[in-house]
């Protein structure tokens, strides 16, 4: 399959399961994993934990660039990679609601897609990486030796999602989560900087009908098809 470190861009909407995927592809084909959305979310959760109001493009992008954000990969960890902001390991914190809500607004920010890109090229420097993102295979690694892209209809990722804030504990409505997924699809898709779309060369699979271990086996057998 080529020289040098294998990459692979996975992008897709919210709760297209595309971070599941990709962690569950990662340790199949033994690549370390990273959800670049962890990284924004880590800007998100400090803005809220200072009352910066995540819409706030000065004082959020401020923020960004005063913050000492790194990742690493860490086989303690669940995911499989840490984020550590100023010193300080984060966790589960960086998924619940309230910083789901405010993620969209600063991942649409070009100065924060701007200090985080860095970031996120260097985790997969000189590694076998498996990234999940909405960004992946158009701009954060647009030379990935394979992209995909995963979607599924509204619906099918409101229930997803449902399932697992149920899962969770979380009390939030089907008819919230619905109207948080498509305010989330519309912020990513029309924002200026870096938007969500599907690269030119992605294989595109729409997952709505299928079981996550339908998809990781299916781009599985894709990735070791290759030459």
């Amino acid at each position: 399959m080529g020289s040098g470190p294998l990459h692979i861009a996975i992008d897709g909407p919210v709760a297209s399961g595309k971070s599941t995927v990709a962690r569950l592809l990662a340790s199949r084909l033994h690549c370390f994993f990273l959800d670049t959305g962890a990284l924004y979310r880590a800007v998100a959760l400090i803005a809220l934990r200072r009352a910066i109001a995540p819409d706030d493009e000065a004082a959020v992008g401020s923020l960004a660039d005063a913050l000492d954000l790194q990742t690493a990969p860490d086989a303690a960890e669940p995911l499989g990679y840490s984020v550590i902001a100023d010193g300080v390991r984060l966790g589960p914190e960086l998924f619940s609601p309230e910083v789901s809500r405010a993620v969209s607004h600063v991942a649409a920010m070009p100065r924060v897609r701007a200090r985080l890109i860095g970031a996120q090229r260097d985790f997969a420097q000189g590694r076998n990486v498996i990234m999940a993102g909405r960004d992946i295979g158009s701009a954060v690694l647009p030379h990935a030796r394979f992209k995909f892209y995963l979607t599924a209809s509204v619906d099918a990722r409101v229930d997803r999602r449902l399932a697992e804030l149920r899962a969770a504990g979380n009390s939030t409505t089907r008819e919230q989560l619905r109207a948080d997924i498509e305010r989330r699809d519309a912020r990513d898709t029309t924002r200026a900087a870096s938007p969500l779309l599907k690269a030119a060369d992605a294989i595109e699979i729409d997952t709505s009908a299928m079981s996550i271990d339908d998809v990781v086996e299916k781009l599985a057998q894709i990735v070791g098809a290759a030459p």
